[in-house]
């Protein structure tokens, strides 16, 4: 079957003697440092009660959240058997294995924390965060497809990709579908929503909307993306991708239930 071929990038952005930059980790900083300014920008332009050194930490924290978490998270869901036996691969980061829902949930750890220690609105800190969080996804994922990894099934549609890694089957290019989906569709929405003083100001609703879409389009693409090698598929044609984004569709839920009928103080 025909397919398009997969360009020839390197995993490399640029080497410094014995310094290697890869394209995924930038992916990472690129996002957390462009989320870090948006923040600042938006905390000026409409007077939130934050502060600089408030946003800053919850940077730090977010970040640190996000690292920790998301690598512990690929090693218990992704590869617990492996690391069990390897154990010191577990901090061998510049390999790759991230999970998303490990990440989120640092993260979300490292915001609770900055608003306890720095006496400040959690829910803010949570919408600033997903307002701006679909940057590092959609860099992370472009970072996947140049990585040759995360690959979708084999497909006959026009726009099906030979990736290498793949056995040169057409595949569906399901790093791009995430994002698209997960990362510039969801940026747009809620940026967009976040205009109306209406949704602003009803603190937790974005970061709702933000955990029911990234579940919903998980779910949705997790059916043309190749399930990991070592787990493969758990229940028919269930992924663990899906399985561990169906409590964040219900969580999302009940976030939405609860702050969009929350009253405009």
């Amino acid at each position: 079957m025909p397919c398009l071929e997969f360009p020839s990038i390197s995993p490399v952005m640029f080497s410094i003697g014995n310094l290697t930059i890869r394209w995924y980790s930038m992916a990472y900083l690129l996002g957390i440092v462009a989320a870090w300014f948006l923040a600042l920008h938006m905390m000026k332009k409409y007077e939130l009660k934050l502060t600089r050194q408030q946003i800053e930490d919850a940077v730090f924290y977010t970040t640190l959240g996000i690292i920790v978490g998301g690598r512990l998270g690929y090693v218990l869901f992704y590869g617990f058997d492996f690391f069990w036996h390897h154990p010191l691969k577990i901090f061998e980061l510049w390999h790759g294995g991230m999970s998303f829902h490990g990440g989120a949930t640092g993260a979300v750890l490292g915001l609770l924390y900055t608003a306890y220690s720095r006496k400040v609105s959690f829910w803010l800190l949570t919408d600033l965060a997903a307002l701006f969080a679909p940057i590092g996804i959609f860099l992370g994922r472009i970072a996947n497809f140049i990585n040759d990894e995360l690959w979708g099934r084999i497909t006959d549609v026009p726009w099906a990709v030979c990736f290498p890694s793949g056995g040169y089957f057409p595949r569906h290019p399901s790093q791009i579908y995430e994002a698209i989906c997960e990362g510039l569709i969801i940026f747009v929405v809620l940026n967009v929503l976040w205009q109306w003083r209406a949704i602003r100001e009803r603190r937790g609703l974005v970061s709702a909307l933000f955990v029911l879409m990234y579940g919903v389009f998980r779910i949705i693409i997790e059916y043309f993306r190749q399930p990991d090698e070592q787990i493969g598929f758990l229940f028919g044609t269930i992924t663990m991708g899906q399985l561990l984004s169906v409590p964040v569709v219900l969580f999302g839920v009940l976030l939405l239930w609860r702050f969009a009928l929350k009253p405009l103080k």
